[in-house]
């Protein structure tokens, strides 16, 4: 860890991530079937794209909510792991309710994806699960994107919300319904924009890996780094 003082960024929505919410974060994957399906395909990914990026023996989870993906980051014993994340109460859920031997592999810290208290090449590969659907800016992606390629050595997994699948054109619908009431914070990003911020980072796109093929709107990159 640096001595880089932290910087913690308060998302729009960051105060929602209490004890309490991080409890229920915790525990909604696992209520009810569809949950538990869609938990066991988001893991398919990952591990296909932890195979991309070459199996990196040092990771960075960031921002690693509850833990949702320890269990699966664990798999390689030699591997050196760490967790972050914008809310200390998220980590501590995650650190007392994963298994101990799950959660004992995990140096934690808060800290901000924007601003990280570590030195530059932290890590091999930062892993960055479900974060960026929650950033409409184009400034505040590239801002993310730059700091995690900064702590990244070789290579970023990313996953957002894309657009040309069935599953981005049911919420341009649900959207231009519901006009400008209530506060956004999830954003569909089309992919000719994501892949050219990826460029304006300087990341390569090793793979493209959605969850549904034209149907959701989930996809993780695996990036590579320059």
């Amino acid at each position: 860890m640096s001595n880089k003082q932290q910087n913690i960024t308060e998302l729009e929505f960051s105060e929602k991530y209490t004890e309490d919410h991080a409890r229920y974060y915790f525990e909604k994957h696992d209520q009810e079937f569809w949950r538990r399906l869609s938990n066991w395909r988001d893991h398919q990914v990952c591990a296909k794209a932890l195979k991309i990026a070459g199996n990196p023996k040092s990771i960075l989870d960031m921002p690693c909510g509850t833990g949702r993906f320890w269990d699966l980051l664990t798999e390689d014993p030699g591997r050196k792991l760490w967790a972050s994340d914008n809310s200390q109460d998220m980590i501590n859920a995650g650190l007392k309710f994963r298994p101990p031997e799950v959660a004992s592999r995990f140096e934690t810290f808060q800290g901000s994806a924007f601003d990280l208290p570590v030195e530059g090449n932290f890590v091999e590969s930062v892993f960055c699960i479900r974060l960026m659907h929650h950033i409409g800016e184009h400034e505040d992606r590239l801002k993310l994107l730059s700091e995690l390629a900064r702590v990244s050595s070789s290579s970023i997994i990313i996953s957002l919300w894309v657009d040309g699948n069935i599953g981005s054109w049911k919420r341009k619908r649900h959207e231009a319904k519901r006009g400008k009431k209530g506060h956004q914070n999830r954003f569909v990003i089309p992919q000719s924009i994501i892949e050219d911020e990826f460029k304006e980072c300087g990341l390569t796109i090793e793979a493209k890996l959605d969850f549904i093929p034209y149907y959701a709107m989930w996809r993780t990159y695996v990036l590579k780094v320059q």
